[in-house]
C-alpha cells in the first residue's frame, strides 16, 4: 500500500468477522495508510480505537482473522457495503458514514458538495431565525427564489 491510500476490506456485509484487529490496524497506520473501510466487523475494536486510524465497519465482533475470510486478493473491483469500490476510487468518510467516488467525478461531487453546505448553512440561518422547516428543507420553488436572491446562488 501507498502512503494515504484507504483500505477497503469485503465482508460481504457479514458482521459476524474479525476483519480487522489491533494488529493489523497497527500494520497498517505504521504503513501510512489514512484508514480502513470493512462491511465487516472488528476485533479488538477497543484497541483499534485506540491507535489513532480512522476505522469504519459494523462494529465489534470477537471472530478471529480467517475464521470466515482469508485475505485473498489486492488492487481489484469489489463490492464494500453495497457499493463498487474499485482501485483508485476516492474514500471519503467521516462521523455520517463513508463514500466512494470514481476519480472522474471528483471535481463535480466536490463542487455539489460545496454548493450544498452553502445552501445548507443559508436554510440553518433562516430557521434559527424562526421560519418553519416545512417549504425550506428542502427548499421549494418560493423558499429557492429567495435563496438563489440572497446569495446569487443557483443550483
Amino acid at each position: 500500500m501507498e502512503d494515504g491510500e484507504v483500505i477497503v476490506i469485503e465482508a460481504r456485509g457479514d458482521a459476524t468477522t474479525g476483519t480487522l484487529g489491533d494488529i493489523l490496524a497497527l500494520r497498517a497506520k505504521t504503513r501510512g495508510a489514512a484508514g480502513v473501510v470493512t462491511d465487516g466487523g472488528v476485533r479488538d475494536f477497543d484497541a483499534v480505537a485506540e491507535i489513532g486510524l480512522p476505522v469504519f465497519s459494523q462494529g465489534a465482533h470477537p471472530s478471529v482473522l480467517g475464521r470466515k475470510h482469508v485475505p485473498w486478493d489486492v488492487d481489484v473491483t469489489i463490492s464494500c457495503g453495497g457499493a463498487t469500490v474499485q482501485p483508485g476510487d476516492i474514500i471519503v468518510g467521516d462521523s455520517d458514514g463513508v463514500i466512494v467516488i470514481p476519480p472522474s467525478l471528483a471535481a463535480e461531487v466536490a463542487a455539489d458538495a460545496v454548493a450544498q453546505e452553502i445552501e445548507d448553512a443559508w436554510i440553518a440561518e433562516q430557521v434559527a431565525a424562526g421560519h418553519p422547516v416545512d417549504g425550506l428543507f428542502p427548499l421549494n420553488a418560493e423558499w429557492r427564489a429567495r435563496y438563489e436572491a440572497a446569495t446569487g446562488g443557483t443550483r
